[in-house]
């Protein structure tokens, strides 16, 4: 078994276990750092295979901007974040197991990648005389067209049921039913109103009324 096969059943158990550890732990914080793990060891799996753009794309995206929005998500929900500030240090252990084992991954990444010397494949793009834009859109939508409607379905039904989680019904909190809002007509909402016109009543003066006090 070479070096490369190692790493790879390395990375793969620690994406396995990490993913495994999402599910099951209670604390969405300890939840979320798990899935950064997840997320780190795929990449090093796609890193090996020699998609080192997926890797990169996969560390900068869904570690970077996709865990904050999830965090996000946590925030929103009606969980008690009350006992989760506290004490902040008992996240450290966690943390630190995290860590370490990002940098192991990532020192065996690079002592595989400058172990093995592995010629580089021709760029299909040259051999199709496209540009890397063009071919990787055809690549995407032509040939992986199902499997890309389908992520987009999955990712679409993650966003809204992300917000149905966040819409429960909570007292003291205004809340809008667009069905109703939808059903509203003009007549309901104004009324026409019409009004003879009147003229006012003559006010007395105060000459008026101090002549009429002499003559009594």
């Amino acid at each position: 078994m070479d070096l490369v096969t190692i790493a790879f059943f390395v990375f793969a158990i620690a994406a396995t276990l990490s993913g495994i550890a999402v599910i099951t732990m209670k604390n969405p914080v300890h939840a979320a750092l798990s899935l950064v793990l997840t997320f780190f060891s795929v990449a090093c799996v796609w890193i090996i295979a020699g998609a080192e753009f997926l890797g990169v794309a996969l560390i900068l995206v869904y570690v970077g901007a996709v865990m904050v929005l999830f965090l996000f998500v946590v925030m929103m929900l009606d969980i008690d974040v009350a006992p989760l500030r506290e004490g902040f240090v008992r996240y450290l252990p966690v943390g630190l197991v995290v860590a370490v084992v990002m940098l192991v991954e990532m020192l065996m990444l690079i002592g595989v990648k400058a172990m093995t010397e592995v010629p580089l494949a021709a760029n299909p793009a040259e051999l199709e005389g496209l540009s890397n834009t063009e071919w990787l859109a055809r690549t995407l939508f032509v040939e992986y067209l199902l499997p890309f409607e389908i992520a987009a379905v999955i990712l679409t039904v993650a966003v809204i049921a992300a917000v149905m989680l966040t819409l429960r019904r909570r007292d003291g909190v205004k809340h809008q039913n667009p069905g109703e809002q939808s059903r509203v007509r003009a007549s309901d909402r104004v009324r026409m109103v019409r009004m003879d016109a009147v003229r006012p009543a003559p006010v007395a003066t105060d000459d008026a009324t101090g002549s009429e006090e002499g003559k009594a």
